[in-house]
């Protein structure tokens, strides 16, 4: 972690939804920005299954964050204005406590011993920092991808511990396709030699798993229509292709297993496995027997829901439901549809689009 990274201690114990406790534990976060007097401009960021907390460049550190182009001195997030909080979720293994970390039991690593994981977990850890800052009440909670999905549970749990929300590319609870796709992913990972039962070392890491989900996981990040805009069917140059037998021929081929092996080497494959479960169990109508009900337990003054018409992963007909179920709960709600060709992936990638909607709703606030 860098300088700019800080660290808050969870209570001890921790408890943890569906059973168990952490001891020791704690929340790796980020901020930008200054809190002011009244704490009353604090913006709070969960993030999607594997960015950390290093949303934006720092003065202790330079290098650009994953929402570069969006929080900033006169971006959409405007650290001029608001006082940014981003956190590493709880159970990742970016500086915040998951099954990478030691166990202070054993002086192991937790592996498959740390507690089962939900989003509501991921939201209560990053409520105690909020709270560690001196902060009654966000201005505004974000969350795009699965930090949508935690940002529902996190307003549900609290209401009113947020006045604003703004929620993208999420879901109140995940679809057979994205369930089916994330179990792939898992099996995937426990199938290779080297999981070992969760067992394994820096020296026998699973890495074809790995690479298998993370490219099964790529394809279904972006649309069918930018692959074939991207790619269409150019093929790697005879002269850099692996010699080996059905190796990679095509330019598509070639950009999964260099993304593959860009991520194998920075995410633990148990954090991996944690975080996507705790997806797939997220419902929002387990509090009160049907989505409208869960989302009516929700209090805030607005909220803006964006979502992208080529989104495999949570389908744009998701985040309206989410719209509509804000607005029957009094919520002044905006819906933003964005035809962006770049799918799941559109608020990293496409973020010039972005940048205008979300820039006018925090101006807004």
């Amino acid at each position: 972690m860098t300088e700019a990274t800080r660290y808050c201690p969870l209570p001890d114990p921790f408890p943890m939804r569906r059973g168990g406790v952490l001891h020791g534990a704690r929340i790796a976060y980020e901020t930008w920005g200054t809190l002011d007097d009244a704490a009353d401009n604090a913006v709070l960021i969960l993030t999607g299954m594997s960015p950390g907390a290093h949303a934006a460049s720092h003065p202790q550190d330079p290098s650009p964050g994953w929402w570069e182009d969006i929080v900033g001195p006169g971006k959409a997030i405007d650290t001029r204005r608001w006082f940014v909080i981003c956190v590493n979720s709880l159970g990742s293994c970016l500086g915040s406590t998951g099954p990478a970390s030691i166990d202070p039991a054993t002086g192991r690593r937790y592996r498959l011993a740390f507690p089962e994981l939900t989003l509501e977990d991921v939201a209560a850890a990053a409520h105690e920092v909020v709270r560690s800052l001196g902060i009654g009440r966000l201005r505004c909670l974000v969350g795009p991808s699965m930090g949508g999905m935690s940002a529902l549970a996190y307003a549900i749990n609290r209401p009113g511990s947020a006045k604003h929300l703004l929620l993208i590319s999420t879901a109140p609870h995940s679809l057979p396709f994205s369930i089916a796709i994330r179990s792939l992913q898992r099996e995937l990972i426990r199938s290779d030699p080297n999981w070992n039962n969760g067992d394994y070392e820096d020296d026998s890491f699973p890495v074809t798993g790995m690479m298998l989900a993370r490219k099964l996981g790529m394809t279904t990040y972006r649309s069918a229509l930018e692959w074939r805009q991207r790619f269409a069917r150019t093929r790697v140059p005879e002269s850099q292709r692996d010699p080996a037998p059905f190796s990679p021929e095509f330019a598509v081929e070639s950009y999964l297993a260099y993304q593959a092996e860009r991520f194998v080497t920075r995410f633990d494959p148990n954090c991996y496995l944690y975080l996507s479960r705790a997806m797939d169990w997220f419902d929002v109508a387990e509090y009160g027997g049907s989505v409208a009900r869960g989302l009516a337990r929700i209090r805030a003054r607005s909220a803006l829901v964006i979502g992208v018409e080529t989104d495999l992963l949570f389908p744009i007909e998701q985040q309206e439901e989410i719209a509509e179920g804000l607005r029957d709960a009094g919520v002044t709600t905006q819906f933003a549809e964005l035809p962006s060709i770049q799918g799941h992936d559109a608020f990293l990638v496409d973020t010039h689009r972005f940048s205008r909607v979300i820039g006018a709703y925090m101006a807004s606030l």
